[in-house]
């Protein structure tokens, strides 16, 4: 089965509609996703930023925001401005790391999106992960310790690694065979190569 890596953060304003909306589409497709968290923050770093492009550029950040209004009206999803923005996401992040494979990884990014931009909840906070996972009917406890082991830290810092090494420079990002795809309006070109459309040019 073709494969397409959904590379998100979940700080990410429009990760949160592709996050609803990759899932259905890949397996429309007859495609597997596979779920790949990470932190912008080094990334933005790397770019002389130290706080999200739409807080250092508020003309584009006023933009952002209604255009990802109009997005989420158009899913039919619901959208609540967090009071903090951007939210630290470590500990999300690393269970979605850790439990990538896991049957319940997609519910689990959805939930924690939705509880950032839908209710506006702190998502840094154990209490709110713990709920997240106990409502999906998980046990909580065992899979918040196991994203706190050495192992998964280390997991989680490699694929922050090659997050880089993909060039990988924003979320949400589609990757497909070691192409990449920038941004929640790429799903369907990406979708495209995964299913062997793949007659773009070499520069």
């Amino acid at each position: 089965m073709a494969t397409l890596e959904f590379w998100f953060e979940f700080a990410s304003t429009y990760s949160y509609p592709a996050a609803h909306a990759v899932e259905a589409a890949a397996k429309a497709r007859g495609v597997e996703v596979k779920w790949r968290s990470f932190l912008l923050g080094p990334i933005f770093a790397a770019q002389g930023w130290n706080d999200s492009p739409f807080n250092i550029y508020p003309a584009k950040g006023k933009y952002m925001w209604r255009d990802l209004a109009r997005i989420c009206a158009a899913q039919g999803l619901p959208l609540k401005k967090p009071s903090q923005f951007p939210r630290g996401s470590m500990l999300a992040a690393r269970i979605a790391c850790r439990f990538a494979d896991a049957p319940w990884a997609g519910e689990f990014v959805r939930r924690v999106y939705s509880a950032n931009f839908a209710d506006d909840l702190d998502i840094a906070s154990p209490f709110v992960i713990g709920k997240v996972l106990s409502d999906m009917g998980e046990t909580a406890a065992p899979i918040m310790q196991a994203a706190q082991a050495q192992e998964t830290k280390d997991a989680f810092r490699a694929q922050a690694e090659r997050a880089v090494a993909l060039g990988i420079i924003g979320a949400p990002s589609f990757v497909v065979d070691g192409e990449v795809f920038w941004g929640g309006d790429r799903l369907t070109p990406a979708l495209d190569w995964a299913c062997g459309k793949r007659d773009a040019v070499s520069i």
